[in-house]
């Protein structure tokens, strides 16, 4: 390596530059040279206990504790990375990096996450196949990347556009195809309810254990047909095929899952209008395992936004589902409440627009007028209630659900003419419909309890309605607020259950169990989580292994020797709408265009006979959903990942860093996929953990949320952006803010994220080119906490390339080249400074601290700069301390102290304990609160001695003048406070 750097440092450097300094150039050279040498002897191969990868490479250590780390995987983007891009990358490489030299075995690889629209949408505009677009954009990723050096381990990469990749996704999806969830069941951990497969169902069913459902109840199941017996099963399936009502894009040509689409109704990518529609689609049971969701939550270290975001996103209650008698209507009115303890407060019910009572109401005698005691509130403009219904459902069908929730503005609705007697004292509470009540959520009907919800008091103030104290508390009672805080239950009896005097949970005991006594309700759980949407009318994605009986439309899947089903070659990429504003619209997808391969005959058993296959595709989230498992065992032909390896890389260790729920050591990746990605690969995994395919309960244990780079955009007089590094700053006078000019002409300065479209986009090449990649990759270590956003300013880059120069220069005469360090640990000051630093560093790179530890490096490279001589003990430390940051200049200097052996495997350094015990501490000395003098002191100086010292000082003598002290405070040994 030497040999290549002492080439490239005697040309290019200018005249005046000394012909070993450490400058871009030579930055440069020495991270090539490195990287290449990295590749050439597989440095960071992990080896893997058993397999085709546990064969030990030079480098690398034999297995023992094992550190898997992660970072979410990246699409491979056509327009490249900027420098805001490897901030979590350089993050997951300085920890593992770090860890390897503690002696751990790091598993740590970057795949691709390469199915998905935009490679798709490219297709369609260009015409070019997708899988050339993604193989492109891949390269070009991978080598910014390495260019960054990385310490992956590139025999476990892969995308999931690859064949094999394919086939294991195909493999589970059956896996989950082939399962149902049994709330009887254990699970491995022992959590009630589990997946089981489906032939376990199947044999119940045959023996005549279980009861079939309707319609077939009181039917053998050997008298079905395969149709219906399929039928059956789809009920009972995690993974299975359904009319359901889908969020349908037309502009995007495919449906959207709820995570899809935004608050304001629609798409995320590209902003169309989506739609609510009944389609056909395959459909995930995640709501099976939404307790198990919610619960194993509390055992992950993952940031508490994150946890309260996937338990908001499922949105568990815990409550009663209560019956009303209505007149003229053939059932009941469910209501679902958190609080049944407050029913004796209920003064009217609201249903959803959409709930089916709704067209009951109307077609009953109450809809054709208004009773003689309906207040005017009630009625509005409208002449009978069936008007007003009819006028007040179509406006809530023009909202999306997320304008009808909306805290702002009031909430309205209509009388519907009907009344809901309320089990509780019989007493007839009047009907609304009301647009902030969703079908999606519990039963689409609720029960107002106005003293108690503050929205239900607003709604009983607007139209007129009773308000009634059921819990007490109010100070004021609850005419002019609802009292939501905690209290006993008052004015809540009938002949047969008093609540009054109870506390709140003792309430809602006694009352859901005499609701149930009486046939009127009974206790329940409640989730906001809807099963998962799984299809897209895509070209781009993983096609369905399965194909549909012609002749009886039931669902096939394909035997395991038949994976992976690989996609179609097709003209057309689009998926075909006639209109991006219709909702009856209806989808074309391109694979159905296919019709060679849409149309097959095959013999699955049964002779051969004519099958169809599915033309939709799975989601971009499929491969995402388990990439993880496949890094640990990429090469293997026989099973998705070998259960010893996932045992060694993922096992629980109770009274260690996985925890009981085992997982990825570190995965680190934004927030923004807090409740799509996290959410369903913990589904995933927790159905193949219930099957025994793995022994963790969590894919990952520990998570981490890297802030973003931001940077400054600027737009001129027309509001157009231009570009940022052709700004020009020109200070202000007198105080004055700085202003700013483009070609001379003034411009605004705004901030926010990076990007072309901004035209202040910096890419790392830039960074390379300009400065080195340790430069910048030391540059985004300090700018500040890793889980906070940052400010983007390339010309404070400089700061960090000092530092590495200032590093170069303590090792390396920049003249001769030659070596500058003494032999020997030198004098025990730097001895002491050097223990210091490795402690400090240690605790902060284990706690994901990069910038305060850079800051801890400089402190002691600028101490080594300053000492008369740079001893080899400091210097080979301060190498080894700066490797995880900067690790080709750390290469370069630990080769250059005569070492021939790459460090990266080489122990990270131990603070000696004693040269971490001071021998003086540095003592205040303080009069009536000010600092008069400083001792230096033994650390264990007892009180008395300590006292005795400040008060013959100089400083205290001198402001005391002769006169005793009225109290003297001691605190040893750091201070003594004097009061004259």
């Amino acid at each position: 390596m030497t040999e290549q750097v002492a080439q490239a440092e005697t040309t290019g450097q200018g005249a005046t530059t000394p012909p070993f300094r450490y400058t871009p150039e030579l930055a440069n050279t020495i991270e090539l040279a490195w990287q290449e040498r990295w590749q050439a002897e597989g440095t960071f191969e992990a080896p893997n206990p058993v397999g085709d990868l546990s064969e030990r490479t030079e480098g690398a250590q034999v297995p023992g504790e094992s550190f898997f780390v992660m970072d979410m995987f990246p699409y491979p983007s056509g327009k490249g990375l900027h420098v805001g891009h490897p901030l979590g990358y350089i993050a997951t490489d300085v920890t593992g990096r770090f860890e390897r030299m503690r002696g751990k075995n790091v598993l740590h690889a970057l795949g691709y996450d390469a199915f998905g629209l935009p490679a798709e949408q490219y297709a369609v505009q260009t015409g070019q196949h997708p899988a050339i677009t993604t193989d492109e954009n891949i390269a070009v990723m991978r080598g910014q990347l390495r260019r960054l050096g990385l310490g992956h381990d590139d025999r476990r990469s892969f995308a999931t556009t690859d064949p094999e990749f394919v086939r294991w996704t195909q493999w589970i999806f059956l896996q989950i195809f082939h399962s149902w969830f049994d709330p009887s069941a254990t699970a491995p951990d022992g959590s009630a309810g589990a997946a089981r497969p489906v032939a376990e169902l199947v044999a119940t069913f045959a023996s005549g254990e279980r009861d079939l459902p309707e319609p077939h109840l009181g039917r053998a199941w050997s008298d079905l047909s395969p149709r219906e017996r399929e039928d059956v099963l789809a009920g009972y399936r995690l993974a299975f095929v359904a009319d359901v009502p889908v969020n349908w894009c037309p502009g995007l040509g495919t449906v959207l899952a709820n995570e899809e689409v935004t608050a304001d109704g629609r798409s995320e990518r590209g902003n169309f209008p989506v739609f609510k529609r009944n389609l056909r689609q395959w459909v995930m049971r995640i709501t099976s395992y939404a307790d198990r969701l919610v619960a194993d939550l509390d055992e992950l270290e993952w940031p508490e936004k994150v946890k309260i975001m996937q338990r908001h996103w499922i949105g568990r209650s815990e409550g009663a589902h209560v019956d009303f008698a209505v007149d003229g209507a053939s059932e009941p009115l469910t209501v679902f409440t958190t609080r049944p303890d407050t029913l004796f407060g209920a003064t009217y019910a609201v249903v959803a627009p959409e709930h089916p009572l709704v067209d009951e109401l109307l077609s009953a005698p109450t809809a054709a007028g208004w009773g003689e005691d309906v207040p005017s509130s009630w009625t509005g403009d409208a002449a009978t209630p069936a008007e007003a219904v009819r006028a007040y459902v179509a406006a809530a069908a023009a909202k999306t659900p997320e304008e009808r929730q909306a805290d702002a503005g009031a909430k309205t609705g209509v009388f519907t003419g009907g009344y809901a007697v309320n089990p509780v004292d019989g007493e007839a509470l009047p009907i609304f419909v009301a647009d902030y009540v969703l079908m999606g959520y519990g039963t689409g009907a609720i029960m107002a309890v106005p003293g108690h919800d503050q929205r239900d008091h607003a709604f009983a103030t607007a139209y007129d309605l009773p308000i009634r104290e059921v819990v007490s508390g109010a100070p004021d009672g609850v005419a002019d607020a609802a009292w939501t805080g905690d209290g006993v239950a008052v004015h809540s009896a009938n002949a047969e259950v008093s609540l009054d005097g109870l506390p709140v949970a003792e309430a809602k005991r006694v009352i859901i169990a005499w609701l149930q006594e009486k046939g009127a309700g009974r206790g329940t759980t409640t989730y906001r989580l809807r099963d998962w949407l799984f299809s897209r009318q895509r070209y781009w994605g993983e096609p369905f292994p399965v194909v549909y009986d012609v002749e009886d439309g039931r669902v096939v899947p394909v035997p395991e020797s038949m994976l992976p089903v690989a996609l179609p070659e097709v003209a057309d990429f689009s998926p075909r709408t006639f209109d991006v504003d219709d909702a009856d619209s209806d989808p074309e997808s391109p694979l159905s265009r296919a019709t060679e391969w849409a149309t097959v005959e095959l013999d699955l058993g049964e002779g051969v006979r004519t099958y169809r296959r599915d033309t939709n595709t799975m989601p971009n989230w499929a491969g995402s959903c388990w990439y993880y498992l496949r890094y640990l065992d990429p090469t293997n032909a026989d099973v998705a990942v070998a259960p010893e390896l996932e045992r060694y890389w993922m096992s629980p260790q109770p009274d260690g860093p996985r925890g009981t729920t085992g997982g990825v050591d570190l995965y680190v990746g934004g927030v923004e996929h807090a409740v799509l990605h996290l959410l369903y690969s913990r589904f995933w995994h927790k159905v193949l953990f219930d099957l025994g395919v793995v022994s963790s309960r969590e894919p990952f244990h520990k998570l981490f949320n890297q802030g973003y780079i931001q940077a400054y955009a600027y737009t001129d007089a027309r509001g157009v952006y231009v570009p940022a590094e052709e700004v020009v700053e020109v200070a202000g006078t007198g105080g004055a803010e700085p202003t700013f000019t483009w070609n001379g002409e003034s411009v605004n300065r705004e901030y926010g994220k990076m990007g072309k479209s901004l035209k202040n986009m910096v890419t790392p090449d830039d960074m390379y080119a300009s400065y080195g990649a340790d430069t910048f990759r030391v540059y985004e270590m300090s700018m500040g906490p890793l889980d906070q956003s940052r400010a983007w300013e390339t010309r404070a880059v400089v700061g960090a390339q000092r530092f590495l120069q200032r590093l170069w220069r303590t090792i390396v005469d920049e003249t001769t080249g030659e070596v500058v360090v003494a032999d020997g640990a030198g004098a025990l000051e730097t001895r002491r400074a050097v223990a210091r630093t490795v402690a400090d560093v240690t605790v902060e790179y284990a706690a994901m601290r990069p910038n305060t530890a850079i800051a801890k490096l400089i402190t002691l490279t600028n101490h080594l700069t300053a000492a008369p001589e740079v001893p080899r003990e400091a210097a080979e430390a301060l190498v080894l301390m700066t490797a995880p940051v900067a690790p080709h200049i750390a290469e370069e200097l630990w080769q250059r102290l005569g070492h021939t052996s790459s460090l990266t495997h080489h122990p990270f350094p131990v603070a000696d304990p004693e040269l971490l015990v001071e021998d003086t501490v540095t003592c205040i000395v303080q009069v009536a609160g000010k600092v008069r003098d400083r001792l230096e002191v033994d650390p264990s100086i007892e009180a008395d001695a300590l006292e005795a010292l400040a008060l013959a000082t100089e400083g205290v003598q001198r402001t005391l003048q002769g006169a005793p002290p009225r109290k003297v405070i001691v605190r040893a040994p750091r201070l003594v406070n004097i009061v004259p």
